[in-house]
């Protein structure tokens, strides 16, 4: 008789999972014990434990800041904003009305291939409707709208009304599927910033400068950022890929966590400066 065929991680989970759990923490409690029983796998629980998060996760909590959203100006001409296009490499842009608190529409890169096509062309044309979300919205009600109304990207308003930032659904896909098991992803600590056991320091990109400045005993302007991740886009003059280095002063930042629109962490040692002419 053949060998019965295996029954896979899902059925094992499953069969494991008989004693049914009575609050969410016994549920996160089986479901790390059915990962040491090997029932599944860490990419696995990952991302089960990423369902799980968003389901209780806010806008506010991932969004991307306004001071770090790549923008389009609509009194510019396209021959001055497809460079800045290519260079980020976004598929859609806010475009705004001289001011980010004024954002009239949503322009897909893809349409600008009717202007190298030679057509008439005007860029109000092209903009489509922009989704306006508060900040307390969660990320699983904010998924479900995304795929029911085939938008990709809203964006996020405070309070008062004024934009806070902005929010794509690969930014709440990769709260699921995203960085897993990353040496330096510590946003599941309170504390902003860490030492390790070298001397460096790894700092979250959303630390507020004055915090920052309390730290490390520097005195960075808080009043063109508010957040050293803020800081530091603008010194590199580009968002950072993991791994590039800038000194600023006598602190060296290397970018540890990035994806395509933000900087999530970088790590920080001290440099030593050489000795000034007298």
């Amino acid at each position: 008789m053949a060998e019965a065929e295996k029954p896979n991680w899902l059925e094992r989970l499953s069969h494991f999972l008989l004693r049914e759990p009575e609050d969410r923490e016994q549920l996160i409690e089986l479901l790390h014990a059915s990962f040491e029983k090997s029932l599944l796998d860490g990419d696995a629980l990952a991302m089960i434990e990423g369902v799980l998060q968003v389901s209780e996760t806010q806008v506010r909590d991932v969004m991307i800041p306004r001071s770090q959203m790549d923008v389009i100006d609509i009194t510019q001409k396209p021959e001055e904003f497809i460079p800045f296009v290519i260079e980020t490499a976004h598929s859609r842009f806010p475009v705004i009305d001289d001011d980010k608190n004024d954002i009239i529409g949503i322009l897909l890169a893809k349409d600008l291939l009717r202007y190298y096509a030679g057509e008439d062309f005007d860029v109000r044309d092209m903009l489509r409707p922009v989704v306006f979300i508060p900040e307390s919205k969660r990320l699983n009600v904010l998924l479900k709208e995304f795929r029911s109304n085939r938008n990709h990207i809203a964006i996020v308003v405070d309070e008062y009304g004024g934009v806070a930032g902005m929010i794509t659904i690969e930014d709440v896909l990769e709260q699921i599927v995203g960085d897993i098991e990353d040496e330096y992803d510590f946003d599941e600590t309170e504390d902003n910033i860490i030492q390790d056991a070298k001397g460096r320091y790894r700092v979250k990109a959303l630390t507020e400068i004055a915090d920052f400045n309390e730290a490390f005993g520097t005195d960075f302007s808080d009043e063109e950022f508010s957040t050293i991740g803020g800081l530091v886009v603008s010194k590199f003059g580009h968002l950072p890929k993991r791994g590039e280095i800038i000194n600023i002063n006598n602190l060296q930042f290397t970018a540890l966590r990035t994806d395509s629109r933000r900087l999530h962490s970088v790590l920080i040692q001290e440099i030593s400066l050489p000795p000034s002419d007298i």
